[in-house]
């Protein structure tokens, strides 16, 4: 019997560090471009809030997909950002604050930070790409399945987008395109 506890308990201690590995590794704005001086990687951005459900089905559903992880871990930077929040961000010597933040509403409607209007996020969740040098590339707004996002993953990434210039060549990557990350359960 206590061979069968110890060995539960060592298949239940390998499981939870096997899950704590398949996260993101999310680091603020700041450090991103800190990382990016040293090593240059486009950034992922989570532009969210903390009320809303499509952002949170966004975290549980494609942000801990694996194949999701392992590839933004592996090609960006990740920055998870609360447009209604509190902190300081500084942006091509330019800095942005929510002037107009009120603590009492910090898990409900906030006002919306300097940034996120500055990144011209209109709708939660926002998932904003910036090139190598922070310069936005474009923001996809909604909630994404893994395989949805991958799509500008990889777009991103390999710079394909720079190679197209009508919204028939994006038409044709798009049909073309054979997602390989697999669903989430």
């Amino acid at each position: 019997m206590k061979k069968f506890v110890m060995l539960a308990f060592t298949f239940s201690l390998f499981a939870v560090m096997t899950l704590q590995a398949q996260e993101i590794n999310w680091v603020t704005y700041e450090e991103a471009v800190a990382l990016q001086k040293k090593n240059p990687k486009k950034i992922m951005m989570d532009v969210y809030t903390n009320w809303c459900g499509p952002c949170k089905m966004l975290d549980r559903n494609t942000f801990q997909n694996k194949d999701v992880v392992d590839y933004v871990n592996k090609n960006y930077y990740a920055v998870k950002f609360n447009a209604e929040g509190n902190t300081v961000v500084n942006y091509k010597d330019k800095t942005f604050k929510n002037p107009g933040y009120d603590p009492a509403k910090a898990n409900r409607r906030n006002s919306s930070h300097e940034f996120a209007r500055f990144l011209k996020v209109r709708a939660y969740p926002t998932i904003a790409f910036l090139d190598e040098e922070s310069k936005m590339i474009t923001a996809l707004t909604g909630y994404h399945k893994p395989q949805q996002l991958e799509l500008y993953l990889k777009l991103f990434k390999d710079d394909k987008y720079k190679e197209m210039t009508t919204q028939e060549e994006f038409n044709k990557y798009y049909e073309g395109f054979t997602p390989e990350f697999k669903e989430s359960k």
